[in-house]
């Protein structure tokens, strides 16, 4: 089934998304990027020093599949998660190891399937549909092993992308914590920055309570 086909699930980034063509094209300035010697690979590394090769990992709001093929390639059992039917016929056309779902986030089901990490990265928290924030930690958190990690990175107020929310580092904690989540640490960026670092960026890890 082909992206036309597949039902659209509404968030604030099919608001800016344009269909399969933006979706190719969304993949070829990263290509550009990969070609200039741009580092695209720091979310993926920074999971990958999380746990060790093979651990169940979760990209949820994979796009096109960036950050779970590298962590494919670094040995990891990866499955990407994303609400937008162009970007995972982008990510399988690329990558046909990895198991790519087109899934709403805010309702996601993997029956019977638990992961060491769940990751949100390149800012999912803010493009998520307004309201839908605790919902889509609670059933993150659902996936969660009891002694996995929920890792989250995403842009903070003013710095955020066109058409993105402003989620604050404090707006994130306490959905958190509604979805019975605990905070283990913060960072201020994917290198590990000490936290607030500029207040430009928040990377977070929680725990299951």
């Amino acid at each position: 089934m082909t992206s036309a086909e597949l039902p659209e699930i509404r968030t604030r980034w099919s608001e800016v998304s344009g269909g399969i063509d933006a979706a190719h094209a969304y993949q070829r300035r990263f290509d550009e990027l990969a070609r200039q010697g741009a580092d695209l690979d720091g979310e993926a590394r920074f999971v990958h020093g999380l746990r060790e090769a093979p651990a169940r990992i979760l990209d949820a709001g994979c796009g096109t599949g960036r950050v779970a093929t590298t962590l494919t390639r670094l040995g990891h059992d990866v499955v990407g998660v994303d609400a937008d039917a162009a970007m995972i016929e982008v990510a399988r056309e690329r990558d046909d190891v990895t198991r790519f779902v087109h899934a709403d986030l805010a309702s996601l089901s993997l029956s019977a399937q638990t992961f060491d990490v769940v990751v949100l990265a390149g800012n999912v928290v803010p493009f998520l549909a307004d309201g839908t924030l605790v919902a889509v930690l609670r059933r993150l958190r659902a996936h969660l092993a009891a002694d996995g990690l929920l890792v989250c990175g995403w842009a903070l107020p003013g710095h955020q992308p066109e058409g993105a929310a402003a989620v604050s580092a404090e707006e994130f904690e306490r959905a958190a914590f509604a979805a019975d989540l605990s905070l283990a640490t913060r960072y201020a960026s994917w290198d590990a920055q000490r936290w607030p670092g500029d207040g430009s960026w928040a990377l977070t890890l929680h725990r299951p309570r």
